[in-house]
């Protein structure tokens, strides 16, 4: 993982850095090809919900309309009700203990708890993105490099051109927020 002063970087494409949840499971030997697709189809479909929860483009309104206060309030009221569900799901479903993560189309870096996975071996990596969205992403992959520290790295199976975009699009926009907090504060609407 190199990190620039704005920029996190893995497998030299831009990636997603944040303090997750996340679980290794190793397997005898990778995925058959059907359960490949189904962990893209699901992953399609986290990756999404995720998009759709922390997409902060609004719509441009005049501050003096009345719809501008109305849907900002409707927005807040949402948001809090989405942490509530996560903080329900949450309390229902442990998970594992938050680590920090790295992760692109291509790969991942996190720092194990326990022992780190022996390189060479095959499994699933699950990253829960948020409480509030159930399930996990699982990408299949093989270990690559595991220091005694526990810092392990995991190249991916190949993922799906849709799956892979929207995860190049989550790395996107977390960098550019980053840099924007960077400049200054935000104007929000």
């Amino acid at each position: 993982m190199a990190e620039g002063t704005d920029t996190v970087v893995l497998h030299e494409e831009l990636a997603f850095q944040d303090v997750l949840p996340v679980l290794w499971s190793t397997a005898p030997a990778a995925p058959a090809p059907q359960a490949l697709a189904s962990l893209s189809e699901r992953n399609l479909q986290i990756l999404q919900t995720w998009d759709a929860l922390t997409d902060q483009s609004r719509v441009e309104l005049e501050e003096s309309s009345p719809l501008s206060a109305e849907l900002q309030r409707l927005d807040r009221k949402l948001m809090l009700l989405l942490d509530l569900v996560g903080q329900i799901l949450a309390t229902n479903r442990p998970r594992p203990a938050p680590v920090p993560v790295c992760f692109n189309a291509l790969g991942a870096v996190w720092h194990a708890d326990g022992p780190p996975p022996a390189p060479g071996a095959a499994g699933t990596l699950e990253i829960y993105l948020h409480e509030c969205v159930a399930q996990p992403l699982r990408f299949a992959g093989k270990v690559t490099e595991a220091s005694p520290a526990g810092d392990v790295t995991v190249r991916f199976l190949p993922l799906e051109d849709a799956v892979a975009g929207l995860i190049a699009k989550v790395a996107f926009r977390r960098h550019r927020r980053q840099i924007a907090g960077r400049l200054g504060p935000q104007r929000t609407l």
